[in-house]
């Protein structure tokens, strides 16, 4: 086991989505989503120190996209690109030294993996990575899938429970979130003890 305050080698952050929109005040609020920010900058911060990867996925719209009630999605407008709402959250520590990977780009392709239609996984693997650890929203919908992808991708993934938010359309989404990701192979860490 290693403590997530000490990432090993092999290791690379994912944090995914801490965008403007998903935060409380956005247009695709999740509930308390800013409570993670914390946990993230603090694990940010421990992967600088290791020298070992930080990447941060992002939704990145075009105007009509697909996933927007007007054209016939489920979700209000969130996330255009090079708007204020795409921006990462003002209190996120992501610097220059974090690579961006945007996602759900094409007006008529949904994507709530980080790994869907994106080089994440080639990027990952081009830097020795054997496990990714995830944080960020939503844990009911971008955290699972890209989860899931990078598990698929035959990564080892690590979940920080302290450090992912839900969205909760349906009560039990977060739990049943969290089941899911286990039962496929991720280990879900309550904190940033053990990993």
């Amino acid at each position: 086991m290693v403590s997530l305050t000490n990432p090993g080698p092999y290791d690379a952050l994912v944090v995914v989505d801490l965008q403007k929109d998903f935060l409380p005040g956005g247009s695709l609020a999740v509930p308390d989503g800013d409570r993670v920010v914390p946990v993230v900058n603090d694990l940010i911060k421990s992967f600088r120190l290791a020298h070992r990867p930080v990447f941060a996925t992002r939704d990145w719209h075009p105007p009509k996209h697909c996933s927007f009630k007007q054209q016939g999605g489920t979700w209000p407008v969130h996330c255009v690109k090079n708007t204020r709402g795409a921006e990462f959250a003002d209190d996120a520590d992501i610097g220059d030294d974090v690579t961006i990977i945007s996602k759900a780009t094409e007006q008529d392709v949904e994507s709530y993996s980080g790994f869907h239609r994106t080089d994440l996984a080639s990027r990952l693997r081009s830097l020795g990575v054997k496990r990714i650890v995830a944080v960020g929203l939503a844990t009911d919908y971008c955290v699972l899938h890209t989860v899931l992808d990078a598990l698929d991708e035959d990564f080892g993934v690590a979940v920080v429970e302290d450090g992912i938010a839900a969205v909760e359309v349906e009560v039990g989404d977060a739990r049943r979130a969290i089941e899911r990701m286990r039962s496929a192979g991720a280990e879900v860490v309550a904190g940033l003890g053990v990993a």
